[in-house]
């Protein structure tokens, strides 16, 4: 699909998120956006962390904006499962499988660093959901490090590019392809409870290119489901997404065929056994780039216990056992 919109616009909050915007925006410095060139130019900003909202945002009292008022910061390019209980208190909480994990990382990171931390972007308006987008850093034992880049290696988040906020691409996507390599957390397909049919052999395909212009073939971009397996496999209250919280959950009754598929097309349409309609009024799957912003996404395969069953990340970097399909 086109490259996703800079600024995810919507009057949506989160528990703990604070949308109130300062009177005087915090100075910024530049720096570069990476540890080692090349790297792009990012501006800089620095703040106290006054608490870690879920896992990929924090709320952040900016040096140098003029009030003690905290923003809510999302992380540049790292989607932690949805957390749906918020609380200080660490038993209160409640979420989709891994998200409570994704939480105490940030949180035991942000504690290593002292709570102070650094925010890069490479634009200052980008932001998702009135939250500035950043890519935040704590200092540990003299160096920065990284935090959505830790979580993604540790399979605690999905990496989710966003449009002008690409000089971290090709770095995360290398360290979730390594996550799912190693089968950690996500990408540990049994990590939430034995699921249905676990000795299953799934595969997924994503169409993200459909023929003609994209947003003009809907149904020509598509997720395909396959089964291994000589027996066939109820998909009900399974779901597959994207790399933002766009979900097609199948409805009862979806049976994966033995040694067969079943497709999910982007856009409308009428059902069948095998083709289901996700009925989304735009592209959903971005378009790959092989230059410096190394753009892309993935579609993931849940069961009903919220394991990860089956993946396919795009472009591939490491091993690949399947190639996207272009008809």
């Amino acid at each position: 699909m086109l490259a996703r919109l800079v600024s995810v616009l919507g009057a949506a909050a989160i528990a703990g998120a604070l949308a109130v915007a300062p009177a005087t925006p915090a100075a910024a410095a530049t720096t570069p956006c990476l540890p080692s060139a090349p790297s792009p130019t990012c501006l800089v900003w620095t703040g106290k962390v006054v608490r870690v909202n879920d896992g990929d945002t924090l709320s952040v009292d900016l040096a140098g904006d003029g009030t003690s008022t905290p923003r809510s910061i999302r992380l540049i390019n790292a989607q932690a499962m949805e957390q749906t209980v918020y609380s200080s208190v660490v038993q209160r909480r409640r979420g989709e499988c891994h998200s409570l994990a994704a939480t105490a990382r940030l949180e035991q990171l942000v504690r290593a660093g002292g709570g102070v931390v650094r925010l890069t972007a490479q634009q200052a308006s980008s932001s998702s959901r009135s939250r500035p987008l950043r890519s935040v850093a704590v200092r540990i034992n003299g160096s920065w490090h990284d935090v959505g880049l830790d979580l993604m290696r540790r399979g605690l988040a999905l990496w989710q590019p966003f449009g002008a906020e690409w000089a971290w691409n090709s770095r995360y996507r290398l360290a979730q392809a390594q996550a799912a390599r190693d089968r950690v957390n996500l990408f540990d397909t049994d990590a939430c409870g034995t699921g249905p049919a676990q000795s299953t052999p799934l595969t997924v395909v994503v169409n993200y290119d459909a023929d003609g212009a994209d947003d003009r073939n809907l149904n020509g971009e598509w997720v395909r489901v396959t089964n291994g397996s000589a027996g066939p496999l109820s998909l009900a209250g399974w779901w597959v997404r994207d790399s933002a919280l766009r979900r097609y959950t199948f409805p009862a009754g979806t049976v994966l065929p033995a040694r067969g598929a079943v497709h999910v097309h982007v856009g409308s349409g009428t059902p069948t056994a095998t083709h289901k309609y996700w009925g989304q009024s735009a592209p959903v799957f971005d378009n790959p780039t092989f230059d410096a912003q190394a753009r892309g996404d993935g579609a993931y395969l849940f069961d009903p216990r919220g394991d990860l069953r089956a993946w396919m990340q795009y472009p591939c970097v490491l091993s690949c056992p399947v190639t996207p399909a272009r008809r």
